[in-house]
């Protein structure tokens, strides 16, 4: 009895410790999945974390055609280095202009409860002209822009800013700041105001920017980033901008709304229809850099092999850079996304129609020197498809361009380029 006892108790003891193994390795388990999923969802929203510093991976690599490639490191500190502070910056260079482009800022928090945070930053670096961002649009990560590729019309800023971020609820985020810049194009390029010749500008002006997506969940990273993990529409974003003139030395003064819509219709998981609409206006002194270009996306060149290049996401594909600019514009998109193709487990392209539409006018145009352009008082429109995740995510993308500004050449309104979709 006693050697059975002891028998028992033995095979006990063994079981006892392989159970606490076992335990212990799925807990290992567990807590490797776990770093593992929050290492790909830093990732997906931009950043290689490290220890304290969270690497950006936006400045490691770009190509514009007046940069050439453009090349550097950036990042943002993390909660292990503060939960109410924080640094960040980058530091790259184009290698064909020669130059080096920075930026270096900080911001702590004051309130955890709203993500309230007062950020300050100075940057010297360069912007398309006649772009017209949202400043809510930064705290969202885009992981490839493609219509980057093909821009060539840039000035130069000095800017000196100061921004406040604020999360009013679960569904509005707001953002505000006051900035003096000192703009310099990097072409040749006059404003002709009052009878007096600017060649270069000097701005200090105030951003009020809403972004409210009353449909849409939303979880905030590590680094303040907004990951939207179940979009809901309709959606809308709204930007007021004004420029004071004699202030911290302005010599430019101006108004600016912005406005952006996007509406989607749900069939089923991967087949939707979605509508975006943009509009903008701006009144009074406003030189080109400040003005809007209606998101072209096509290289003046003769053919249309030389013409191929990524199509971008909300581009007009056969509208030529330079080609329009606007005091006031709108534009419409509609795209049809098709149920994908299963054609395999693994390889299902995707088919998407799309339609874009166009309008905008400006007055005294007479003002801008040196540069000529049209407007697109007569609304301009184009049509094609997409075939996208054909192969590696890569995809083809055909547009024409008919209406108003079709071109005498049949081959001028046709662009074909190649599409690239991909997720994380």
């Amino acid at each position: 009895m006693h050697k059975h006892c002891v028998f028992i108790f033995f095979i006990l003891c063994i079981y006892t410790t392989q159970s606490q193994t076992t335990l212990k390795d799925s807990i290992k388990v567990s807590q490797d999945s776990i770093k593992k999923t929050e290492f790909l969802k830093q990732i997906g929203n931009g950043f290689f974390p490290t220890n304290y510093l969270n690497i950006d991976l936006r400045y490691l690599f770009k190509y514009n055609q007046y940069e050439g490639v453009r090349t550097g490191l950036g990042g943002i500190t993390n909660k292990r280095f503060s939960e109410h502070y924080r640094l960040n910056g980058y530091l790259v260079y184009g290698f064909l202009d020669h130059n080096f482009k920075y930026s270096i800022g900080g911001g702590f928090r004051l309130a955890s409860k709203s993500n309230t945070w007062l950020n300050l930053s100075y940057t010297d670096d360069l912007q398309e002209t006649g772009s017209s961002a949202f400043l809510t649009d930064k705290r969202f990560f885009q992981f490839f822009e493609p219509r980057l590729l093909n821009i060539n019309l840039f000035h130069k800023h000095i800017t000196k800013a100061i921004t406040l971020e604020h999360k009013l609820s679960k569904h509005l985020l707001t953002e505000t700041q006051f900035a003096v810049s000192n703009i310099n194009p990097t072409y040749s390029y006059e404003y002709l105001k009052n009878d007096k010749i600017l060649n270069e500008f000097h701005l200090s002006t105030a951003k009020v920017a809403l972004q409210w997506s009353p449909f849409s969940k939303f979880e905030v990273s590590e680094d303040d980033l907004i990951k939207e993990i179940k979009s809901g529409y309709p959606k809308f974003t709204l930007q007021y901008t004004h420029a004071f003139e004699d202030v911290f030395r302005s010599n430019i003064n101006f108004s600016k709304l912005d406005f952006r819509t996007v509406y989607q219709l749900n069939y089923t998981k991967e087949s939707y229809t979605q509508a975006t609409v943009v509009a903008g206006m701006v009144s009074g002194d406003t030189p080109l850099t400040h003005l809007y270009h209606a998101y072209p996306n096509n290289i003046t060149k003769e053919t249309i092999l030389q013409r191929f290049s990524v199509a971008g996401i909300n581009s007009f594909e056969t509208m030529y850079f330079n080609e329009f600019f606007s005091d006031r514009f709108s534009t419409f998109q509609l795209k049809h996304y098709f149920q994908p193709f299963n054609i395999s487990e693994r390889y299902k392209p995707q088919l998407v129609l799309i339609t874009r539409y166009a309008i905008g006018n400006m007055g005294n145009i007479d003002r801008h020197q040196n540069i000529t352009f049209n407007t697109l008082e007569d609304g301009y429109s184009e049509s094609g498809f997409e075939i996208n995740k054909l192969l590696f995510g890569f995809g083809l993308s055909f547009a024409y361009r008919y209406g108003a500004y079709h071109l005498p050449k049949t081959e001028d309104n046709v662009a074909f380029k190649f599409t690239f979709n991909v997720s994380l």
